[in-house]
């Protein structure tokens, strides 16, 4: 704990986080001339972008745009996503001879480590005088002319306080709701927050029925009301996931209903018409086998009684065209009601946060208090999974690094 004798540290800029988003604003705030300190209370920087995209860190999304982000006020997100592209980040990377690789959909992902982005950061905040101070937990914040964050350290003075502190998600890597509370403090509202990019767990009934099917993985389509997101399922132990479910969670309420294309490339019907007058004596289960992976196609089966859609052991030559509809229906808008979500502790991200309509969007400062900036996850902008929630770091940070 702090001891009363410590000194305190004046400085132009004070950041609060030194993840993705705070470690962008240093380095720009820094590059400007601003005697610049990043605090944190974690024992190293940017442990969210050391553990992302399976160690490699997805940093960014060469389609990344304003559609790609969910906010209560979707148009906050246009200038810093303009001033700040997915291009200008590459060209960072790009310099520091970082060897990157594009997966599916425009994700960039690093060839070796994540620790390479992270290095980076820090070689650029050096560069440029900013310091990185960790193992630092703040104790309060007051405002005077200036601010005063007092700290397990000590205490700190700034004219310009930048709060990177992100969301809730995952836990285990830190996550406080400091940033929400140093918000409020000072006026802000918060949208109600909730997990984002997380998967799904399943009613018991569910969960017996489909038990056998953890590890399986399938394309799909999965939609609500609100959008639809064509890629991979995975079934688990306790629910669903996958980048499809991951993806429509963000847009999902507690008691709704998904809709699932088991079949998204294939007409069903067609299909099995066709091979109706191939091969009559084949059952539907083999003629699904092939385009499915064969658990799944058996826990269907099995489902099928009690959806009304009986086809098990059935041959091909034996189904009625009414009955090759009712299958087609069934795998073509799998439902499937979630219990809920696993919550914090595996989600990526944290819907909600700070109410973007009293920040602004082209210096990312309090509407309602001088000096005080807010960056990153903190805000009320989530994007989805592929590197654009880490774009927007990069993005609302620089944008904040060019004004504090």
């Amino acid at each position: 704990m702090a001891e009363p004798h410590k000194s305190l540290v004046t400085v132009d800029t004070l950041i609060l986080g030194a993840g993705a988003a705070g470690l962008m604003c240093a380095m720009q705030a820094a590059q400007r001339g601003k005697s610049t300190l990043v605090l944190d209370h974690a024992k190293q920087a940017g442990k969210k972008i050391l553990i992302s995209g399976g160690g490699r860190c997805n940093f960014t999304n060469l389609h990344t745009s304003p559609e790609n982000f969910l906010s209560e006020n979707p148009h906050f997100c246009k200038s810093a996503l303009s001033r700040y592209t997915q291009w200008d980040f590459l060209e960072l990377v790009n310099k520091h001879g970082i060897p990157w690789h594009e997966k599916t959909l425009g994700q960039l992902f690093c060839d070796d480590s994540a620790k390479d982005i992270v290095q980076m950061l820090l070689r650029e905040c050096k560069s440029a005088g900013a310091k990185v101070q960790l193992r630092t937990e703040i104790l309060s914040v007051d405002y005077d002319h200036g601010y005063r964050v007092r700290t397990s350290e000590g205490d700190f003075e700034a004219k310009s306080l930048v709060i990177a502190t992100g969301g809730l998600s995952m836990p285990k890597l830190g996550a406080t709701p400091l940033g929400y509370q140093i918000a409020e403090q000072f006026g802000h509202r918060i949208v109600p927050v909730r997990a984002g990019l997380v998967p799904f767990t399943l009613h018991d009934h569910d969960k017996a029925a489909y038990e056998e099917l953890p590890g399986v993985a399938t394309e799909v389509i999965a939609e609500n009301q609100r959008t639809a997101f064509k890629e991979a399922m995975l079934f688990t132990h306790r629910g669903l996931s996958g980048p499809a479910m991951l993806q429509i969670s963000s847009y999902w309420f507690p008691g709704e209903s998904l809709e699932v294309n088991l079949l998204p490339h294939l007409d069903v019907s067609d299909l099995l018409k066709t091979a109706r007058q191939e091969t009559p004596k084949a059952t539907v289960a083999s003629c699904l086998a092939k385009h499915l992976p064969k658990r799944l196609v058996q826990a269907l089966q099995t489902q099928s009684e009690t959806r009304g859609v009986p086809w098990q052991h059935k041959a091909l030559g034996d189904i009625s065209n009414v009955e090759i509809e009712k299958i087609s229906k069934y795998l073509h808008s799998w439902s499937v009601k979630p219990n809920g979500t696993e919550g914090y502790r595996t989600a990526e991200v944290t819907l909600g946060g700070v109410d973007v309509n009293q920040v602004s969007s082209k210096t990312m400062e309090s509407q309602l208090q001088p000096g005080l900036y807010f960056i990153g996850e903190v805000l009320d902008v989530t994007g989805w999974l592929g590197g654009y929630n880490f774009q927007w770091a990069w993005s609302s940070g620089w944008v904040a690094g060019q004004s504090v």
